[in-house]
C-alpha cells in the first residue's frame, strides 16, 4: 500500500513540473503574440500597395511578360511550405503539411512535376522521415521571421522560375502557409504567386486601379517590381504563419495546463484513497492485535 502511495506522489510531482513548463510556454506565447500581430498589421499596407501596383501594370492588355502570362503548358511547379521550427503548437504544422500534401496530389494529378521548398524544421523532419526529396530548406526563427530570409527565399524561387524547364526550372509557384484570422482561428491556405493572376471583379471608385504611363517600357517595370512583390508576399505569409504559430502554441499550452491540473486532482484523490485504505488496514491490525492480547 505504501508503494502505491509513493507512485501517486511521484506522478503528482512530475505532472506539477510539467504544468509549470506548460504555463511558462503559454505566458511566453501570449507575450509574443501581440508583437507578431503588430508586425502583420504593419506589413499589410506595403504588401497591398505593391500588389495594386503590380496588378495595375499586369492589367495592361498589351503586356506580354512571362511573369504575368499563363504558359500554354505547365509542366513543373514549385511549392513553398511554411511550418514551424518547434513543436508544442497543437496541430499547427500538421495542418499545413496536410494542405501541402493535398496540393501536391492535385498538381501531380494534372500531370505536373513538383519541386518542394521548405521553411521550418517540422517540415524538414516530415520529409526526411518519409525519405521524400526537397530542393531547399530554411530553418530558424519561424516565430519571428526576418525579411532577409524572405528575400533569400524569393530570390531562390524567382531563379527557378526564370530557368527553362530543361534546366530544372518551374512554370508556376505556390505557397502553403497558415493565415491568421483571430486568436482562435488560423486557416491553412494555398496561394499561387506566379504567374500573376489578375482577377476581374466589381470594385468601388476608390478601388479602381490607376492608369499609368510607363517610362521605361512596362516589361522593364515588371522586371523591377515583381522581385519586390514576391519578397513582400512571402514575408507577409511568413508573418501570418508566425502569428498563427504563436496563437496555436498559446492555445495548446493552455489546454495542456488545464489537463495537467485535472490529472493532479485525479492523482491526489487516488493517493488520498490509498492513504485512507492504509490507515484503515493499520487500525484493523491494531484492533485485532489488542483483541488477541486481551483473549
Amino acid at each position: 500500500m505504501g508503494a502505491q502511495i509513493r507512485v501517486y506522489r511521484q506522478k503528482i510531482s512530475s505532472t506539477t513540473s510539467m504544468r509549470k513548463i506548460f504555463k511558462a510556454m503559454e505566458l511566453i506565447a501570449t507575450s509574443r503574440i501581440g508583437k507578431a500581430r503588430a508586425r502583420v498589421a504593419a506589413s499589410t499596407p506595403y504588401a497591398n500597395a505593391i500588389t495594386r501596383a503590380v496588378s495595375a501594370v499586369a492589367s495592361q492588355s498589351e503586356i506580354d511578360h512571362p511573369l504575368v502570362t499563363e504558359p500554354e503548358q505547365i509542366r513543373r511547379a514549385a511549392v513553398l511550405v511554411i511550418t514551424s521550427d518547434r513543436g508544442l503548437a497543437g496541430s499547427y504544422s500538421a495542418s499545413v503539411l496536410k494542405k501541402a500534401e493535398g496540393l501536391n496530389e492535385l498538381l501531380r494529378a494534372e500531370g505536373k512535376e513538383v519541386k518542394t521548398y521548405l521553411v521550418g524544421r517540422k517540415a524538414q523532419a516530415y520529409f526526411d522521415f518519409r525519405s521524400r526529396p526537397y530542393s531547399r530548406v530554411w530553418t530558424g526563427g519561424t516565430d519571428a521571421p526576418e525579411f532577409e530570409t524572405a528575400k533569400e527565399v524569393g530570390a531562390a524561387l524567382l531563379e527557378e522560375f526564370a530557368n527553362d524547364f530543361a534546366e530544372g526550372g518551374v512554370d508556376e509557384i505556390h505557397v502553403v502557409y497558415t493565415r491568421f484570422k483571430s486568436m482562435v482561428t488560423q486557416e491553412p491556405t494555398v496561394v499561387r504567386l506566379l504567374p500573376l493572376e489578375v482577377e476581374e471583379q466589381a470594385v468601388t471608385e476608390s478601388e479602381l486601379l490607376p492608369l499609368y504611363e510607363f517610362e521605361p517600357e512596362s516589361e522593364q517595370v515588371l522586371d523591377a517590381l515583381l522581385p519586390r512583390y514576391i519578397e513582400s508576399r512571402i514575408f507577409a505569409a511568413m508573418l501570418q504563419a508566425a502569428a498563427s504559430e504563436l496563437a496555436a502554441r498559446q492555445r495548446a499550452m493552455k489546454s495542456a495546463g488545464d489537463n495537467a491540473t485535472e490529472l493532479i486532482k485525479k492523482y491526489t484523490r487516488l493517493r488520498n484513497t490509498a492513504r485512507q485504505a492504509e490507515i484503515t488496514q493499520e487500525l484493523s491490525e491494531i484492533v485485532a492485535g489488542a483483541d488477541a492480547l486481551s483473549a
